[in-house]
């Protein structure tokens, strides 16, 4: 006999002892593998998945090990389960969770910090001090811990976001890439209405960002190179867009705002001129955001930092409140995130849409895989 959980409805949920998953081996090298379903501590909930979105970083992860690790620092994180941009339904609770039932539909945050450190309790806690230290309270799906490319998979509380009931599974598993565009509009000091914001790179959490911006009242001006995903940018909210491969941006951009420049610029691409094409885009006394980086070391500016009185801000991942908010403008119509959501695989599929997000076929944004079968 299989265990048994009883939701709000009286519904029994069968959850099995073993489950399938996809398991990393060595670089580019992951297959199904059968693995225990895990029990939720305390104040964890065992979910089962429903989908979950891939992300360039998925990528990064597959191939190279850690993100933005540095090359031969740290061993290559293998024989664990990647995947984190997650969404499903509660079927396990752990002994002291009152505020989730049985049923329940969330998505998950990435991160779950020590909760101790300096930069946990001040909220900053994809920053946690014991990142990777699971002894010690850190837990990052996907990333140090098993993650979402699986059947079932627990969750802290504390990472757990509302999936409205009216919201697709594939629209809910995009709340992390809204959270990580919002998180660095938080860190940046947020937005006034009215000001102008310049977004680099319409990649998801650029595309992502133009909504969250023109939802909080920015004029967003877009650039990129690919017609297609710049009219994506029109869609969600973008005042003007900016092919970099026809026009000048830093011209453009002056034009647009009398020859003085953006309030804020945020960097979604990760090019090696980025900073530098920002600096020359905001006004004195403007501000940088920073939510991708290059592949290499780059020559950057100062000089030219220095005399706009420019402000610098980099973040990594979802931090704060901010998925929670973001999934709150995607719940109140305020942006269309299903834009971003371009395919979907099941998830025993997962290798062909990890080569549809690589090699970007039929022009793919956001490629999503779905839990609808078991893998084993």
């Amino acid at each position: 006999m299989q265990p048994k959980e009883k939701n709000m409805m009286g519904h029994n949920l069968e959850i099995p002892k073993e489950m399938g998953a996809w398991v990393l081996n060595d670089p580019d090298n992951i297959e199904i593998k059968k693995k225990p379903v895990p029990e939720p501590k305390e104040d964890e909930v065992l979910l089962k998945i429903d989908a979950v979105a891939i992300c360039a970083t998925d990528l990064e992860i597959i191939s190279h090990g850690k993100p933005a690790q540095i090359e031969g620092q740290m061993p290559f994180n293998k024989n664990y389960t990647p995947g984190h941009e997650a969404m499903g339904r509660v079927v396990k609770l752990g002994a002291a969770v009152d505020d989730f039932k049985i049923g329940d539909r969330v998505a998950v945050e990435i991160h779950a910090g020590c909760g101790r450190c300096e930069m946990c309790v001040k909220g900053w806690y994809t920053s946690c001090l014991n990142y990777g230290f699971a002894s010690k309270g850190h837990k990052a799906n996907g990333f140090t811990t098993d993650g979402a490319f699986s059947e079932y998979m627990t969750n802290r509380t504390r990472t757990l976001v509302r999936v409205p009931d009216d919201m697709s599974d594939e629209e809910a598993t995009l709340a992390v890439t809204a959270g990580t565009s919002m998180y660095t509009l938080d860190v940046m000091g947020g937005l006034f209405a009215g000001q102008t914001m310049v977004i680099m790179g319409p990649g998801p959490i650029g595309l992502c960002a133009v909504g969250v911006a023109s939802a909080l009242g920015a004029e967003v001006i877009l650039t990129g190179t690919r017609d297609n995903r710049l009219e994506i940018g029109k869609k969600l909210g973008a005042s003007h867009v900016i092919n970099v491969k026809n026009d000048d941006p830093i011209k453009v951009v002056k034009e647009l705002t009398d020859g003085i420049g953006a309030h804020y610029v945020l960097d979604c691409s990760g090019a090696p001129n980025a900073v530098n094409d920002a600096s020359s885009m905001i006004r004195r006394g403007g501000k940088i955001g920073l939510a991708a980086f290059p592949s290499k070391p780059v020559e950057v500016d100062i000089a030219n930092l220095v005399r706009n009185n420019a402000y610098i801000y980099a973040t990594r991942g979802e931090g704060k409140s901010a998925c929670h908010r973001a999934m709150a403008l995607m719940a109140q119509k305020r942006f269309d995130a299903k834009l971003i959501h371009t395919h979907t695989f099941a998830m025993k599929d997962l290798q062909t849409g990890l080569k549809y997000t690589k090699e970007r076929i039929e022009d793919a944004i956001k490629v999503v895989v779905r839990n609808d079968d078991r893998l084993i």
